[in-house]
């Protein structure tokens, strides 16, 4: 699905920038909370600088802080192929079915149809079919009651590429929010890596509502746009879920004028896609494919918790749409030069 407005969207050279490889960031911040923030004020297009803490000062009472609760899964495996030395690396993407899955494997050209895989632990699985996108779908084989304590205990943390290092243990608590509860994401929703639980309490202590939307990130949030008309690029779709009481609160909120600060494009996504008009959303379970770029008129969303993401990203694409493109350029070559850190373990922005 795509989401335009009849004005003409940009061309996607227009969002090409560089930026220094020594501020991607490759380890989070020690304190969670304590990252730099840069407020971008859309009714002057001012830029702030400040610590992530300070968030709490832009609430009010009876504003809604929503965010996604998926739970990231450790989704890379490596296994045996036929039981020999051939070292093939299985990442999960999603459950089709139980036992069922459809993964990425690498080296993708050597794990054909037929094919069995050894991963130790008397687990094993066939791969039964080839996908569209280029991966396989395997079916596990295991003696235990279930396959997820292999996978959790033997998977590793699915980095984004750019992070140009061997995932550590650490990762599993480091690239995952304070809030995830619902497992189904190969890449965290990293806008809300910042948010520790005592800064949650000190803006429920605000007033503010807290409400929890899932939407499952998928491997397509790094997959680049590869056509210069923004209107040609399809998404890949993800699961959401708006709850009956997340929606009800949502709309009470709207329904008295209250503001409603999404944390990550993920969260903006699933709202927008169950937007009725500016004052009601509907609880539903379903797919989203919604790919959101300038221009685009946003329903469910007064200001936006966000990292700095790729140029030429379906992410940046969205918060260019949020703060419209010239000032997000701005902000990102202020980010440069005041050496922010990028990415999934970055900094943050918030958009007013």
């Amino acid at each position: 699905m795509l989401i335009g407005s009849p004005e003409k969207p940009p061309r996607l050279s227009e969002f090409e920038m560089e930026v220094p490889e020594e501020l991607i960031a490759m380890y989070p911040e020690k304190v969670r909370d304590e990252c730099r923030l840069m407020v971008l004020d859309r009714s002057d297009k001012s830029i702030t600088h400040r610590k992530f803490k300070d968030i709490v000062d832009y609430y009010r009472k009876g504003d809604i802080l929503a965010i996604n609760n998926t739970k990231v899964y450790p989704a890379r495996l490596y296994a045996r192929k036929d039981n020999n030395d051939s070292i093939v690396e299985v990442f999960l993407l999603r459950e089709l079915q139980k036992d069922l899955w459809e993964a990425m494997v690498k080296p993708a050209r050597k794990v054909r149809i037929g094919n069995k895989l050894h991963f130790g632990e008397d687990i094993t699985c066939d791969v039964i079919d080839n996908t569209i996108s280029g991966g396989r779908v395997v079916r596990f084989e295991y003696k235990q009651d279930s396959l997820y304590p292999f996978i959790d205990s033997q998977g590793l943390s699915p980095l984004p590429p750019y992070i140009k290092r061997d995932p550590i243990p650490e990762d599993k608590d480091d690239y995952q929010t304070v809030f995830a509860s619902q497992r189904g994401s190969v890449a965290a929703p990293t806008a809300g890596i910042h948010f520790t639980k005592d800064l949650i309490k000190k803006i429920k202590a605000k007033g503010v509502k807290v409400v929890e939307v899932t939407l499952h990130i998928g491997l397509g949030t790094f997959r680049p746009i590869m056509v210069e008309d923004l209107t040609r690029h399809n998404m890949d779709s993800e699961y959401f879920h708006i709850s009956v009481d997340g929606a009800a609160t949502i709309n009470a909120a709207r329904r008295k004028k209250r503001k409603i600060m999404a944390v990550g494009t993920s969260t903006v996504r699933a709202l927008e896609t169950v937007s009725v008009s500016k004052t009601q959303i509907t609880a539903k379970k379903a797919w989203t494919d919604k790919f959101i770029f300038p221009p685009y008129d946003f329903k469910m969303a007064d200001k936006l918790v966000t990292n700095f993401h790729q140029p030429k990203s379906t992410l940046m694409m969205m918060v260019a749409a949020f703060a419209t493109k010239d000032f997000v350029l701005r902000a990102y070559e202020e980010a440069i030069k005041e050496k922010y850190r990028f990415y999934s373990y970055g900094d943050a922005m918030l958009i007013i």
